[in-house]
């Protein structure tokens, strides 16, 4: 059992987290060479931050799937006394990617990805208003992503170290689709659970061959389908504040405004959306004082760029399929399934 104070995430398991961010596939001795450690340390490091539920690999959202699937950030608000049995059953809900309760405004917070806009009317419309303890649904569409949490990272390496694990991004070639078959969900269900599994790993649980294992896993990276992505509990690293921006922007400026965005090392989600507030911004923060810091830079450095509602999330229950405790470490996953009919 996880204990009631746990300990603050070290300066070395903070080096090991940022390397996994880099890259989250390497093998311990490239982790090894890059944090000046042998492999077996780095190895054993990372087995205890897993066991602990402090730090994790698995799945995240390439940046073309995006434009297979429907996106949407969805509030929702709860009968009195309502919101903590509501996140609860809606934690189980394969597509419901993300859940966090606000403290101010909407109860909850998610971002819901369904395999289309049919899909989404279905379970925005028809399921989610039914279920018990749910007075409200509002799905704000996204119409473009800018970026995506798993391209957030912490700065906790030195740049030499950085160096060795950054290389050319790899190519990619475009995605058909439809092109996600049975073989691959099951692949990302499996990379949701474990994304540094190896190759003879995935095929001894999917029935195939090693080969197919990584050509599946390798195609759908190349395509820009798959990305792998190391998250932490980051309570416990140095990063308690997480903050959701609704802002309104000039259509022409959304491009602009967008891109030079995801170049803010707080930035962990930014989209366009639709309905009267087109932009959202989520950030992690150090302290709830940089909230205005961050208000303050971005109407300095982007005058047209309204921001209409701040809200500070209390509690985050799901991160991206993983189950979080109070401290934000990993109690247990439901993995994400975007192709799957919506049913409470």
């Amino acid at each position: 059992m996880q204990d009631d104070a746990p300990a603050l995430l070290t300066e070395d398991d903070l080096a090991l987290i940022n390397a996994l961010q880099l890259q989250p596939r390497a093998s311990w001795t490239e982790l090894g060479r890059a944090l000046e450690v042998d492999p077996v340390t780095v190895a054993r490091r990372f087995g205890r931050l897993s066991e602990q539920g402090a730090a994790w690999v698995g799945f995240s959202p390439g940046p073309r799937l995006f434009e297979q699937v429907c996106v949407a950030f969805v509030v929702i608000d709860c009968a009195p006394g309502a919101t903590a049995g509501v996140a609860r059953a809606l934690s189980a809900h394969p597509q419901m990617l993300t859940i966090e309760r606000a403290a101010a405004g909407h109860d909850i917070l998610a971002t819901v990805a369904t395999r289309d806009l049919p899909a989404l009317s279905r379970y925005t419309l028809d399921l989610l208003p039914n279920r018990p303890g749910i007075t409200a649904v509002e799905a704000r569409i996204v119409t473009h992503m800018f970026t995506e949490g798993g391209r957030w990272r912490i700065a906790a390496l030195a740049p030499g170290q950085r160096a060795q694990l950054t290389g050319p991004p790899p190519a990619q070639t475009p995605a058909a689709p439809g092109e996600i078959t049975a073989l691959d969900r099951a692949l990302i269900t499996r990379l949701a659970h474990d994304g540094r599994a190896s190759y003879q790993t995935l095929a001894g649980d999917l029935g195939v061959s090693l080969n197919t294992a990584k050509r599946r896993t390798e195609h759908l990276t190349r395509r820009g389908l798959l990305r792998f992505r190391c998250d932490f509990a980051r309570p416990l690293g140095g990063w308690p504040v997480s903050v959701t921006l609704w802002a309104r922007v000039p259509p022409a400026d959304l491009p602009e405004i967008g891109h030079a965005l995801i170049r803010l090392p707080e930035t962990r989600n930014c989209a366009a959306v639709s309905g009267p507030h087109n932009l959202i911004l989520q950030a992690s923060l150090h302290s709830v004082s940089d909230v205005l810091r961050l208000e303050t830079q971005l109407a300095s450095a982007h005058p047209s760029l309204d921001i209409v509602d701040r809200v500070i999330t209390l509690r985050q229950d799901k991160l991206l399929g993983r189950l979080l405790d109070p401290h934000g470490r990993s109690v247990g996953i439901v993995p994400p399934d975007l192709w799957s009919e919506p049913e409470m």
